[in-house]
């Protein structure tokens, strides 16, 4: 059996199993899709959970803890702030101990606002905003990261806070 159309003048004709099979392509290809979305959520909860992690490590005052449990320890982690793009695991912890070098000045961080998209598997873009509440003053500002899996853990290979 063929299904005819005229478009434009021009009739292609196909076979109706090509079509069938066509549609079980896309049929294969949305269930894929739709098969991801709890693999994804589960993701994004790992995700909330590393920040959640770091919120509390930074509110101890334990700086190196939040850098470990959140950052790739990588001479390629990039870190953009209002000095431009720094690169280094270690170049940004030396950056965060120059900025807050005692509890004080590191006072009461927040995350909120957060949103976490999904770029695959591996890949994860992440948008919030931060709060530090500090005895004299408050800080607030705004970050986006970007999130890789590397040996099975959810680490920050790009940030960028203002």
């Amino acid at each position: 059996m063929q299904v005819v159309f005229k478009v434009n003048g021009f009739i292609p004709t196909f076979a109706l199993s090509n079509l069938i099979n066509l549609m079980k392509v896309i049929f294969t290809l949305v269930m894929a899709l739709l098969s991801l979305s709890p693999v994804f959520a589960q993701e994004e909860d790992h995700i909330r959970k590393v920040l959640q992690e770091q919120q509390s490590a930074w509110n101890r005052g334990d700086l190196e803890g939040y850098m470990k449990l959140g950052y790739w320890n990588s001479d390629s982690l990039v870190f953009i702030g209002k000095n431009g793009p720094q690169f280094g695991w270690n170049k940004t912890l030396a950056n965060y101990r120059k900025s807050y070098p005692d509890v004080q000045a590191m006072g009461r961080l927040e995350f909120g606002d957060l949103n976490v998209e999904m770029l695959d598997e591996r890949h994860a873009f992440v948008r919030g905003a931060w709060k530090l509440a500090r005895e004299k003053d408050t800080l607030r500002g705004y970050f986006t990261l970007l999130f890789r899996k590397i040996d099975g853990k959810w680490l920050i290979v790009a940030d960028h806070s203002s």
